[in-house]
């Protein structure tokens, strides 16, 4: 039975990015709609392939427009170059769907870390779908015509002390050079140059959960709460703990969606408005000016909708 704060919006508007080359809507053609899916890369185990084809499923019948990926693409240590077999093993043969060959636009996650992350980049290059300019980048929705939404993609290991402590060497080495108060300042000066009356930011690492892997991530409470909420930021969107949640506080929306694969335990926290330890994904609608979420599950049952807040 689907669970629902109020009534779920389920329309949409047309977004592009000013790094993906396809064009608005036009308006014969279906909403806009786009999906999120994070902790997934496991060779089709876990229920992740279960779950590339509930999302094709979904993707068809809304006319997704590109997918999020939120971090934890490959488990459990990245990849090592473009050329890796992970690649096919783990994203190429698993998201075969025709409604899936769209912009994947991508974030790094702590496992990612642990091997190249470069690499990520590096396979933008050789893909007609994998979309990671940067290890942080916006999507401008003003480049394609959708000036009510912006997305700000954000890179969280560089972000989170033990990684610099050598607790793994892999991901010290790999994060050191990354410089985390350039990349904040980064944030801060896009958020506030932003024109869209709703904003997401999407990272890895957990704000607010209640999930039993991780918690909360208190360098992200730290660090980057204070921006989303000073940018009036409509909702913060991440991975990391492998369930499902929507938890509503601090004036924001916050998403998990870290069940592309296994699931783990997750309790109720201040705030909680859903969470379930299922594997899935979330479909995200725009309707004029309001945005909605669903979470579906490996088998494709909608979960629960919600309207979510509209931001500044």
């Amino acid at each position: 039975m689907i669970q629902t704060n109020r009534r779920a919006v389920l329309g949409g508007l047309a977004v592009t990015a000013a790094v993906a080359p396809f064009a608005p809507l036009g308006a014969s053609e279906r909403p806009f709609s786009f999906l999120v899916v994070g902790d997934w890369g496991r060779d089709g185990a876990q229920h992740q392939r279960d779950v590339a084809d509930a999302m094709g499923r979904a993707a068809a019948d809304a006319g997704a427009r590109f997918i999020i990926s939120v971090g934890d693409n490959f488990y459990e240590d990245g990849v090592q170059s473009a050329a890796d077999a992970q690649w096919r093993t783990s994203f190429e043969a698993i998201y075969t769907a025709p409604s899936l060959q769209v912009p994947w636009f991508v974030a790094l996650g702590n496992h990612d870390y642990r091997g190249n992350p470069q690499a990520q980049i590096d396979y933008a290059a050789k893909s007609g779908r994998w979309r990671m300019p940067k290890r942080y980048y916006q999507l401008s929705g003003t480049a394609f015509g959708a000036p009510e939404l912006d997305l700000f993609v954000i890179d969280t290991s560089p972000l989170v002390h033990k990684y610099r402590e050598k607790v793994d060497a892999q991901i010290a080495r790999n994060v050191a050079g990354q410089d985390a108060d350039a990349q904040l300042a980064w944030l801060d000066r896009s958020l506030a140059a932003s024109t869209a009356p709703i904003k997401l930011v999407i990272g890895h690492h957990t704000l607010r959960s209640g999930g039993s892997g991780h918690g909360e991530t208190p360098e992200i409470v730290e660090r980057v709460l204070p921006l989303l909420k000073q940018r009036r930021v409509a909702v913060y969107i991440n991975g990391h703990d492998h369930d499902l949640q929507h938890i509503r506080a601090d004036g924001l929306d916050y998403l998990c969606c870290g069940a592309g694969s296994e699931v783990r335990p997750v309790k109720r926290v201040a705030g909680t408005q859903f969470c379930a330890a299922q594997s899935g994904f979330a479909l995200l609608t725009l309707a004029g000016s309001e945005l909605a979420a669903e979470f579906r599950d490996y088998t494709g049952q909608r979960l629960y909708a919600a309207p979510l807040r509209q931001g500044a």
